[in-house]
């Protein structure tokens, strides 16, 4: 993973013919169809997706994502089906021919239900973007989940593919370098503290009101919206723009991240592990549903991509425990509310510190190659970075009179 990183090419499909348009109408319509009736149906597993896919009149390659898509959907609690859902393909949809001798140099063979019928359609691509699809071509990089994004509003198609990209092998040196950790949340979206020395020094705090203001009333404009039977481009324009908004938002959340991590000398970002977060980890429904809905993968691919970019090394740790355990002496504590984290441990310094910035620590001293926990001594400076100092809450046990 840490030599990893995801990248999306977003191509549009030049000009259908009528002929092809109506093809990819009714490729639409039957997905949205089959789609529907697997999530009325409740259908849990794979098993049970395709036995409600098959007799639809689909591609192979839709009706398998449908059946990895709908079990991930219902586990995230009632599943949003508004009219923008994308048609969704396997990677093995991800078939392309390229000549230079064409306008359009890459055309995409659209699947279709039955043998030799894919449809082939020329994109236009992001110029910026040309790198990537030369490596996607030359079979350098794997391809992710195809899918295929209508836009009523603009009158067009759009091709929307992931790519896994390898990223520069930056060495880390473990004796001299600043571990940076990142903890993200919802009351704060992203929290930074270096430790230097191993102690913390001026950790970041990145405010998250606007983006779960934006994700609650994204969520009640698109249920009001389909209560009203309204049009499907007016559903379209008003999901992409609180998406667009919500993206913004964690544009500038990640900016201030690497920003804040740049200030520092031989900086070395720390991310948790998603994969064990999303897999290996059960947080029950409630938490599953925050996952999904604050999209932590995305906050943490755009931080990587930006550290990248900035030639700041990016390393991914096991996220067990960072919000849990004490970050000075490693022991269980206790979250009696949300933004307070509380020591149990009577022989540490710590009593009540800001839960945020404590698991951003234990995420930071992870780093250490043999995965443990640098110690926070109670010295340290931990002036928030955004201006705000800590309050009494925050700081060190006071020392008993028989001490």
């Amino acid at each position: 993973m840490p030599d990893k990183r995801i990248r999306t090419v977003v191509a549009t499909l030049v000009e259908p013919t009528a002929h092809k348009e109506r093809k990819l109408r009714r490729l639409q319509s039957t997905y949205r169809e089959a789609l529907q009736e697997a999530v009325e149906a409740g259908a849990t597993t794979m098993t049970a997706v395709n036995d409600i896919v098959t007799p639809y009149d689909l591609p192979y390659q839709a009706k398998d994502a449908l059946k990895r898509y709908v079990p991930q959907l219902l586990e995230d609690g009632t599943p949003d089906l508004d009219a923008a859902q994308p048609i969704r393909f396997t990677n093995r949809a991800a078939t392309f021919d390229h000549s230079a001798e064409r306008t359009h140099e890459i055309c995409w063979a659209v699947p279709q239900p039955g043998r030799g019928t894919d449809i082939w359609i020329p994109l236009a691509i992001n110029p910026a973007q040309r790198d990537w699809w030369e490596q996607l071509l030359a079979g350098d990089t794997p391809p992710g989940q195809l899918q295929l994004v209508n836009r009523p509003r603009h009158d067009r198609w759009e091709l929307h593919l992931p790519l896994t990209l390898p990223t520069p092998d930056t060495g880390v040196d473990h004796g001299s370098c600043t571990p940076v950790g990142f903890d993200v949340g919802e009351a704060i979206l992203l929290t930074g503290c270096a430790l230097v020395d191993g102690r913390p020094l001026d950790p970041l705090l990145v405010d998250g009101g606007r983006s779960r203001h934006l994700n609650q009333t994204l969520k009640t404009t698109l249920q009001r919206l389909q209560e009203r039977d309204a049009a499907e481009w007016r559903v379209d324009e008003r999901a992409a723009y609180f998406r667009h908004a919500l993206r913004d938002e964690i544009e500038t959340a990640t900016r201030k991240a690497v920003e804040y991590a740049a200030g520092f000398d031989q900086p070395v970002i720390v991310l948790e592990q998603l994969t064990s977060i999303q897999g290996a980890l059960d947080f029950g429904p409630h938490m599953n549903r925050r996952l999904h809905a604050w999209a932590f993968d995305q906050l943490q691919t755009r931080l990587a991509d930006k550290a990248t970019d900035a030639g700041i090394p990016v390393r991914y740790v096991d996220p067990a425990y960072t919000s849990q355990i004490c970050h000075a002496c490693g022991h269980i504590g206790s979250r009696p509310e949300q933004a307070e984290f509380r020591c149990t441990n009577d022989d540490c310094w710590v009593s009540v510190y800001q839960a945020d910035i404590n698991a951003a620590a234990n995420i930071a001293g992870r780093l250490d190659p043999w995965g443990e926990s640098c110690p926070w001594n109670p010295d340290s400076d931990d002036t928030l970075r955004n201006g705000r100092t800590r309050d009494s809450a925050t700081g060190p046990r006071e020392q008993s009179q028989s001490q």
